[in-house]
């Protein structure tokens, strides 16, 4: 996959998480995420946020879902003294639930397939072919 494929991946999933189906409607991505916002505005009047703690062991992982919590106007943070790896989120459930947490899992798969497979090709090709985990021995 190349990054241009990544990046288009990318794009359906969201569309695909922000109602768009169509091409016009991906040409209106910016108006789906502002529906959700206000979708996520109107939940946060009839269901109470509630805190949520998510420990993500990579900051890649931290970075994506801290990107797409403030996308959709969410302010993730860390309390003093938490790990690096912690990411506070108050966010009521059923958005977290239906919305957020699947769009996340969604854009993570397929950024680990993509970065996975660069780092299997550039060892190939710039450290050594062979590329394989290490043999198992009896003790």
């Amino acid at each position: 996959m190349t990054e241009q494929q990544l990046r288009e991946k990318l794009r359906k999933i969201s569309a695909l998480f922000e109602g768009a189906t169509t091409p016009g409607e991906r040409e209106a991505a910016k108006a789906a995420i502002e529906r959700i916002r206000k979708a996520l505005g109107e939940t946060t009047k009839t269901e109470p946020s509630i805190e949520m703690q998510f420990t993500l062991p990579d900051r890649w992982q931290r970075r994506l879902f801290t990107a797409l919590c403030r996308r959709y106007g969410l302010e993730p943070f860390r309390y003093k003294r938490q790990r690096y790896t912690t990411v506070m989120l108050r966010v009521p459930r059923t958005f977290l639930d239906r919305t957020l947490w699947p769009e996340y899992v969604a854009l993570r798969q397929a950024l680990d397939i993509y970065l996975n497979d660069a780092t299997e090709r550039i060892i190939r090709e710039e450290v050594f072919g062979d590329d394989e985990e290490a043999r198992e021995r009896a003790g």
